[in-house]
């Protein structure tokens, strides 16, 4: 099968062979290919209400060379989610038109809610035994963050998807290269409002772990661990204290966009929005009274690849 997940500001491919349901409700996905292009759908989106026709062209781009790999590998099914960008542009109509045609499936624009659901079945599935449950699955995407309070065999408790996320935040306050104080208080306060709104909403301080998802929360992570290049298999559950999350984000909100594009982990299409991402997280871990994070590369995309399952409800 295959998995896309098309955010705001990267699209992803998963193709995997699913395990056979007698293995057990902790067998793992078969990966036979996972690749990530960093598209800008969202890009004016939070200003504009609509999908840039360049960001439609870069997502179509990647989606065709998607397409292509999925046609190699012989897949049987496929699901392709669209996320924040896609649920705020009034011109939706022209994006999922552009799928259809470049994939031959059209896509899935999710709820807030369904996204979180996804995001929480693939993270906690292999989670180490010393990371205690209730997790809080925290995803901090291009256009927003999903919250999601839960345990592996009960699932999801609650969640909130909430309008905060490394493209808009940085297209919303952070204009200087480096961005100046005043911008990142901004920020900040902005941030801080809306993670309130969301533990106000999931019992998110009552969770035993912190486990985030996606980009800059891996990005971040690999920075805190030192790394050289990046590395998957280093960052997957890796667990970074506060006050190295804290760190790591003062030095990227001081940094100019080429100081940070020269780090060695970093994507060249995360360089600019890397600094919002990492104020996410740690306004998360200071509202939520988090000491640690554990990384989590398992995400939604793993979320969509299980729905395909079965045996998954």
């Amino acid at each position: 099968m295959a998995a896309i997940d098309c955010g705001t500001n990267s699209i992803r491919l998963l193709v995997a062979d699913l395990p056979d349901p007698s293995a057990g409700p902790q067998a793992p996905l078969v990966d036979l290919a996972r690749r990530m292009e960093i598209v800008r759908l969202g890009q004016g989106v939070d200003r504009t209400g609509r999908l840039a026709p360049e960001a439609i062209e870069r997502t179509r781009v990647a989606l065709a060379g998607y397409a292509a790999e999925i046609e190699k590998l012989g897949v049987d099914r496929v699901r392709m989610c669209a996320t924040s960008a896609s649920r705020d542009a009034s011109n939706a109509a022209d994006f999922r038109a552009m799928v259809t045609q470049t994939l031959g499936v059209a896509p899935e624009v999710v709820s807030g809610d369904e996204e979180a659901r996804l995001s929480f079945t693939g993270a906690v599935r292999g989670l180490p035994a010393d990371a205690e449950p209730p997790y809080l699955v925290v995803d901090i995407g291009g256009g927003s963050t999903e919250f999601v309070v839960g345990t592996r065999e009960g699932g999801v408790q609650a969640a909130i998807s909430v309008d905060i996320g490394c493209v808009r935040m940085t297209e919303r306050h952070l204009h200087g290269d480096p961005p100046t104080d005043d911008e990142v208080a901004a920020a900040q306060a902005d941030i801080a409002a809306a993670v309130d709104r969301a533990l106000a909403a999931v019992p998110g301080r009552q969770a035993a772990t912190l486990v985030g998802l996606a980009g800059s929360v891996t990005t971040v992570v690999a920075i805190a661990q030192d790394l050289q290049e990046y590395d998957p298999e280093r960052i997957h559950h890796a667990r970074v204290p506060y006050e190295r999350v804290a760190g790591v984000t003062a030095d990227l909100l001081a940094k100019t966009a080429a100081q940070r594009l020269a780090i060695p982990v970093m994507h060249p299409g995360r360089a600019d929005v890397i600094g919002a991402g990492a104020l996410v997280l740690k306004v998360i871990m200071e509202r939520a009274g988090m000491s640690s994070v554990v990384a989590s590369e398992h995400d939604i995309l793993d979320g969509i690849a299980w729905s395909l399952h079965p045996t998954t409800t």
